[in-house]
This record gives structure tokens, C-alpha cells and sequence, in this order.
């Protein structure tokens, strides 16, 4: 898993070009999701979602997944599971100091990041993790916030 890892963060703008095919997808899935229910569609779309993250981002199912803004390196493969940045003890080799024979999770993210068109997004500084939102699908959620915020807008406009 640690080398289709580094390999999946080597390709970042690949996968990032994947996914900006694939996001408007998902989105447009809503009215099934919707129909189905999004608790029933949990469970299928979570155990897609964590074959093929988990297959090539070694992703941990957070729930929260900003893959699309470190370099298509999760953060949650840290030691410390740091969410914005590296820890102050990233060796002088970019290796880790919990795990001396990994790359930092971050320097992986940078150099990711560097080769993507969005590189920009990993100097947003993310919110803490939701332990509570372990184990979901993160698809999902993208979907149901995007409908969330059409129907804002469209309520918004019809006033």
C-alpha cells in the first residue's frame, strides 16, 4: 500500500483531473441518493469509496476526506494524524520521526500539491477532524452538500 501511495501522490494532477470529472457525478446523483435514502446509501457507496481511496490513498475513512487539497496524501496516514502541516520533527531526509522509514505525510502532500492545478488548497488551513464521521462516506457528504447549497441559492433568489 505505501508504494501505489507515493505513486497515487507522484500523479496528483491525474487524480485531480479524476475527480473534478467525478465530483459533478456524485452531485448529480442526489435525487437517488435521496430517493434510496442517504443511510441506506451509506453502506455501498462507503465500501466503493473505501476499496478504491483506500486501494490507492491508503485512506483511512475519515469522513472528512481533503485529499484534493494535499497532494492526493491523506493526512490521516500520519502518525499524529496532523491535519495541517508537519509536526516540528520531520527528520532532515523529509522522513518521519515516529516512523523513520516513511516519508512525512506532509512533505508527500507538498510535493503533490506542487504538481496539481488546485496546489494552492494546501495552505487553507483545515478544521480538526470529526471522530464521530469516522468510517462515512465523504462522497456522500460532498453530495448532499452541494444539493444543501443549491437550495439555499434557489430559496435565496426566490425571495
Amino acid at each position: 500500500m505505501y508504494s501505489v501511495r507515493l505513486w497515487a501522490a507522484r500523479h496528483a494532477r491525474f487524480f485531480e483531473v479524476i475527480y473534478r470529472i467525478f465530483e459533478p457525478v456524485i452531485v448529480k446523483l442526489h435525487p437517488l441518493w435521496k430517493s434510496v435514502g442517504y443511510q441506506r446509501a451509506e453502506k455501498p457507496v462507503g465500501m466503493l469509496e473505501k476499496l478504491s481511496k483506500g486501494l490507492l490513498f491508503d485512506c483511512k475513512m475519515c469522513g472528512q476526506c481533503i485529499l484534493s487539497s494535499t497532494g492526493m496524501s491523506c493526512p490521516m496516514n500520519c502518525p499524529k494524524t496532523m491535519r495541517n502541516g508537519p509536526c516540528g520533527g520531520v527528520r532532515a531526509n523529509g522522513n518521519c520521526e515516529v516512523k523513520p522509514e516513511m516519508k512525512c505525510v506532509w512533505v508527500e502532500a507538498w510535493e503533490g500539491s506542487q504538481k496539481m492545478k488546485g496546489g494552492e488548497q494546501i495552505q487553507v488551513v483545515q478544521l480538526p477532524v470529526d471522530h464521530s464521521q469516522k468510517g462515512s462516506s465523504s462522497w456522500l457528504r460532498v453530495a448532499r452538500r452541494a444539493s444543501d447549497l443549491k437550495q439555499q441559492e434557489y430559496k435565496g433568489d426566490s425571495k
